[in-house]
């Protein structure tokens, strides 16, 4: 059995999908949700005492993941123009900042 023989009729249909068939609105859409529930995320599960880990860091790194790679789909498909996709790179880092920086800042011991 080759790799071809597992993936080569997901990978010709998902690229078929994603390149020619996939609504773009959709995805702009998707991106916005996505970013927007990884925020939320980071809000709602900050620790409630001083020190305590933060309760959802995972949770908002799969919506950063997931705004990423809504991001290069986008982009593959020629949707986004020069400035707005800058935009959306700093858009995404943002997102994975943050995410790290609430996972460091969770697993520092408490002051105290």
């Amino acid at each position: 059995v080759t790799y071809g023989d597992v993936f080569l009729q997901s990978e010709q249909e998902y690229s078929r999908y994603n390149f020619e068939i996939a609504d773009t609105a959709m995805l702009l859409k998707h991106f916005e949700d996505a970013e927007k529930e990884c925020e939320a995320i980071l809000k709602s599960g900050a620790p409630a005492e001083p020190g305590s880990l933060h309760r959802c860091v995972l949770p908002a790194y799969d919506q950063c993941i997931k705004a990423s790679h809504v991001f290069n789909l986008l982009d593959a498909r020629g949707v986004i123009s020069v400035a707005e996709r800058q935009a959306y790179i700093g858009r995404v880092r943002a997102l994975a900042k943050a995410c790290a920086e609430t996972w460091i800042a969770s697993r520092e011991p408490a002051h105290g």
